[in-house]
């Protein structure tokens, strides 16, 4: 069996699923094998609960009766399948990738372009291997276009993962110190990236630059076709609001304020704003896009309890984004704790991006930094750095913060977000 031949089944299917326990009637479902799980034992489970078909690589649980198939391995057939599919849509996709915003930027590029078209994109952050083919499979027939979000931690993951979505437009966000240790340092970083930029020139189609952006600027000279913004010379060209701690961008006198916080999300509101013209939207739509657009996934997140102001940044951190954090809550009003967890994926520099983070927090003259994580601990001789979020949580069950402004920021591994119920 071939992704061709199974192809009338899939344009049945109600949904493409991995998960057994989301499996409805008249899904595909399938079961990928782990070192310590074997999904394929639920086949029949599947196939009870209604499933269209299942795909399974283990041969003995292959029941044809029941369209219970057995290939030789389930990742790639549902890669293969994603590639099928994407050949027989002719919608525009957008990729992102990046270091740091490209979950945001996806979800504001996302609402803007949602007020014209039908538009489909990555949902949370499936953005690798398993979670582009599954995004690329859930473009129906209605979508008019798709946004996908591509992540990566290593050379020649965004080039598979863009043979997989075949992108008609593309953008990155910038380049930045993450996953050094995957990509052997941060010109492994420009160059896995670049990736994006290679594909599209090489298939001529259209990229997306941030003028403002060096490398942005020497990876694309020259080449079209082209949509930039960021410079007089720009596409387009925007200016930066400000309005209690939420940045907002202003074009030709008229202002989008958005709900995310960080000076650092202006070039991302940029960037959906550019795409939202580009496509042919009016500046009402898209303003009323940014401006409802609420930020709900631990990224650049305010919440207001207990009379205190939180920014809740934990899904993710990098030395450059961690970097970008701290400068911004350093202009809230008011006193200020800074909780920061260990950057994770950082390799040999660990130790000494880690002490350049803790140095910055130091010299921005914060109420009180509080570290979590191994990496910090070894480097910061305070009373308040603790090894993980747990031991944190029971210090401050009997230390309370009394500063009214509070960040947390660290990489997901840390879960941070897990002490915010015992801040009061």
């Amino acid at each position: 069996m071939n992704a061709a031949s199974f192809y009338p089944l899939f344009q049945q299917a109600g949904k493409v699923t991995i998960d057994s326990r989301n499996v409805n009637k008249g899904d595909i479902f399938f079961a990928f094998s782990g070192e310590n799980f074997n999904a394929a034992e639920r086949a029949e489970l599947a196939a009870d609960q209604g499933a269209l078909a299942v795909i399974v690589e283990q041969k003995a649980f292959e029941n044809i009766a029941r369209n219970i198939f057995y290939v030789p391995s389930t990742l790639v057939f549902l890669q293969e399948l994603a590639k099928y599919h994407r050949t027989q849509l002719k919608i525009p996709i957008i990729a992102l990738t990046g270091s740091n915003g490209k979950t945001t930027t996806k979800e504001i590029i996302h609402v803007v372009l949602s007020k014209k078209f039908q538009t489909q994109y990555t949902l949370g952050n499936l953005n690798n291997h398993i979670g582009v083919p599954l995004t690329v499979l859930s473009i129906k027939p209605e979508h008019e276009m798709a946004v996908v979000e591509m992540g990566a931690n290593h050379r020649e993951e965004i080039k598979f993962l863009c043979e997989i979505a075949q992108p008609t437009l593309g953008y990155i966000t910038n380049f930045g110190k993450a996953h050094l240790e995957g990509f052997g340092g941060f010109e492994g970083v420009v160059k896995g990236k670049s990736e994006l930029y290679d594909y599209l020139k090489n298939k001529s189609e259209t990229i997306l630059v941030n003028d403002c952006d060096p490398l942005q600027l020497e990876k694309t000279k020259d080449y079209s076709p082209k949509i930039s913004f960021g410079l007089s010379t720009s596409d387009y060209q925007f200016e930066e609001s400000s309005q209690n701690n939420f940045v907002g961008l202003i074009f030709k006198g008229k202002t989008a304020q958005s709900q995310l916080t960080g000076n650092y999300n202006f070039t991302n509101l940029c960037a959906a704003a550019s795409l939202g013209f580009y496509f042919g939207l009016h500046f009402n739509d898209i303003k009323s896009a940014i401006e409802n657009y609420v930020p709900t996934n631990m990224r650049s997140q305010i919440l207001e309890q207990n009379g205190k102001t939180f920014v809740l940044d934990t899904y993710n951190a990098n030395p450059s984004s961690m970097a970008e954090s701290l400068k911004n809550f350093s202009t809230f009003k008011g006193a200020k704790t800074v909780i920061i967890g260990d950057m994770l994926e950082l390799g040999p520099e660990s130790a000494a991006e880690h002490r350049a983070i803790l140095k910055l927090a130091e010299d921005l003259h914060f109420e009180e930094i509080i570290t979590v994580g191994n990496h910090f601990k070894n480097i910061n001789s305070s009373t308040r750095a603790f090894e993980n979020s747990a031991e944190l949580s029971i210090y401050l069950q009997e230390n309370k913060i009394s500063s009214k402004n509070i960040l947390l920021k660290a990489s997901r591994g840390i879960a941070l977000e897990k002490v915010l119920e015992f801040i009061t």
